[in-house]
Parts: C-alpha cells; structure tokens; sequence
C-alpha cells in the first residue's frame, strides 16, 4: 500500500506493477483526483496555462496491478500497518508513505489575510486572477520557512515575474524583492547560485538571502522581519511554512517533525513500513525528482526483498533541477548529494534546448505513470 500520489507514489507504483506484476498488489491512495507537475503550478500562476490543462488524472493509471483510490487518509498505525480512510480501512504487507508536505499558511500570521501562496494549484490560480490588475508598486515573493519544496522555484517566481510585468510594460512601475531564509539560491552549488544572483541583479531584482519574514501586518501591507527590518509591498507572494501532514505526525511516525528513515533503503523503524519524499528528513532536498529517485531505489530494494536476490546498492542523491529563467529559456543542475565525499553540481547554463529537455522530461514522465 502506498500513501500518496506525488513523484514518489507514481513512480514506486509504475516500477512495482513493472518488476513485480505478477507478485504483488498495489493499492495507491491520494486524497486529489490527478496530479499536477510542480513547476507547471508557475505556469498557471502567470495565466499560461489553466489548471485543467495541466492536471493528469489518476483514472488514468492503466497499470493492471495498481488500483488508485481517490480517499482521505485519516489514521495510520504502523505497527500494525493499518490505514484508516473516509472509506475504508486496510491491513498491508508492506506500507509506503509519501504523502508529501503540507502547506502550512496559517503558520505565517497575517498571511491568509494580506498574501497570497502560490505553492498549491488553488494559490496559483489566484494568483493568476489577481496579477493582472496589478500595475505598480512593491511585490514581495517571501519565502517563510527553512524547509520548502524544490530550492529553485522562488527564484524561478521572480524571474517570471519580471517577464510578466515587462510584457504588460509595467516592470518600471513595480519593485521586486526576493526574501529567502537560505544563504543563497541553491546552498548545494555556488556556480548555479552566482548564476542566479547575477540575474535578479540583471532585471533589478532586490535579493534579501538569509533573511526570515515572521509576520504581515495586512491592514498597514508590511512584512516583518526576524532582524527587526520592516518591508512595506503591495502584493505579497508566499512560498509558505512546510509540515508534516499531521496524520502523520499523529501516527508517531515522525521526529523533530519529519519522518526518518534509512537513506539507503527507507526504511523506517517500523518493520515493513517505509517512507520516501519530502514528508521524510533524509539528507537530501525535498524536490520531485529527489522524490522520483528515492522511491526507484525502495522499487529495488523491495524488488530484492521479494525476489530474494542481493540487496541494490543505497541511494546516491542524484536528481537534475531544471530552473526557469526567462526568456523561453530554461537552466538546470545536475545534483549528486550522497554518492561521494560530499556533495557535488554541475550547472548548464540557460537555453532554448535546456527549455526543450524539461518538456521531454515531463512528457516522459506523463506517458509513464499515466500512459498520456
């Protein structure tokens, strides 16, 4: 059984269903109806695209030995590996939670009321519904929490937001300010971060790295910050606080409040339940394609398990990011967190055929899991 349907879920579910067909039964449980690629939220967020061009339905799954349901999750033991759903209750051999990260906006006080978060599908229509209108003045894009999902996507926000307002021909009426409580853009490589630093710069960005926003103040439209600096905006564009889901946090599973587990074969430490993704704390960042290749490497170990063969080697912590930069063009990094001494990054550079890779890569991954 597996608990979530994100790059985690689909990609152990396709690989399952592939190495072990005729072995095992999958059941995937998500609470949403389709999935959506994260980057592709920004694309809705800038009026591109809507939601429905996006979402890939999970009906669509065509895998004979996978059976999605649409539920709720509403307990977990894992002791006895039981789930409890708004419609059933299950009993599994084997448990996998990837439910990911839960947003968490109430955590920021004055944010519901006086921001707006672009990091749901929701937050990034409205978003869409609100940036035409605006013509002039400060936009903040706030980063308000140490932990986030994909490193690059504010930088990404702000890019694009240039490029939004130079196209309406307002960009010399509004300020952009980046806030981030990272160092830098992309902590793991100093050449992908000075890529991106020179430019913000470049389109006169204002880049506040290791900065905290701890509150709005809605009625006066300011941002407080943990030195005791005051920003004054007028729109407010959130990358909001990251939880644990909470029926997670309720089933015990979690300590300082992620789930941990053995990076090399996530496991937790209950027996026969595991957990990839960004609900868990492994020494990686919480990113779909990091998500991706954890859950290939628990399709191995499992694989192994079942099958009695010599257990694969652990998890390396290779994944590529691709970064939008604007233009038509698109960045990327090669990462590798956990293979060597220490972590290494190779950065190419913005292009058109960069652009053309992350469309393919999407595709891909799009006929795989859903056969579309």
């Amino acid at each position: 059984m597996i608990l979530g349907a994100g790059f985690g879920g689909l990609e152990l579910s396709a690989r399952l269903a592939e190495d072990l067909a005729d072995d095992v039964r999958v059941t995937l449980i998500d609470q949403s109806d389709s999935f959506i690629f994260g980057f592709a939220k920004l694309d809705v967020m800038f009026g591109r695209r809507s939601p429905d061009e996006v979402c890939l339905y999970y009906r669509d799954i065509a895998k004979p030995n996978v059976q999605f349901r649409q539920e709720t999750v509403l307990s977990i033991d894992p002791k006895a590996r039981r789930v409890r759903t708004d419609r059933a209750t299950y009993d599994a051999d084997i448990l996998v939670v990837a439910l990911g990260a839960d947003l968490d906006p109430g955590a920021t006080p004055g944010l519901v009321e006086g921001g707006h978060e672009f990091y749901s599908t929701q937050g990034a229509e409205r978003v869409a519904n609100v940036l035409p209108s605006f013509q002039a003045g400060v936009a903040v894009i706030g980063v308000l929490g140490p932990v986030f999902k994909c490193p690059p996507a504010p930088n990404e926000a702000a890019l694009m937001l240039h490029d939004y307002l130079s196209e309406r021909g307002v960009r010399d009426a509004v300020t952009i300010y980046l806030v981030n409580p990272l160092g830098s853009p992309i902590p793991v490589s100093e050449e992908t971060s000075a890529a991106i630093v020179s430019m913000l710069a470049e389109r006169g960005i204002e880049h506040w790295p290791s900065s905290q926003v701890e509150r709005l103040d809605p009625a006066a439209k300011v941002a407080h910050l943990a030195d005791g600096r005051r920003l004054p905006y007028d729109l407010f564009l959130a990358v909001p606080v990251h939880r644990a889901p909470a029926v997670v946090l309720d089933a015990g599973l979690t300590e300082d409040g992620w789930i941990p587990v053995d990076p090399a074969t996530f496991a937790t430490r209950f027996p026969d339940v595991y957990a990839v993704g960004d609900v868990t704390s492994a020494p990686v960042p919480r990113a779909g394609t990091i998500a991706e290749g954890e859950a290939a490497t628990l399709a191995d170990v499992l694989v192994a398990t079942l099958k009695g063969r010599p257990q694969p080697p652990p998890y390396n912590g290779a994944a590529v990011c691709y970064i939008e930069t604007g233009g038509g063009t698109v960045a990327k990094v090669d990462v590798d967190f956990l293979s060597g001494a220490g972590p290494t990054a190779v950065f190419t550079a913005p292009s058109a055929e960069v652009a053309e890779e992350k469309r393919r890569f999407g595709s891909v991954r799009a006929q795989r899991w859903f056969g579309g």
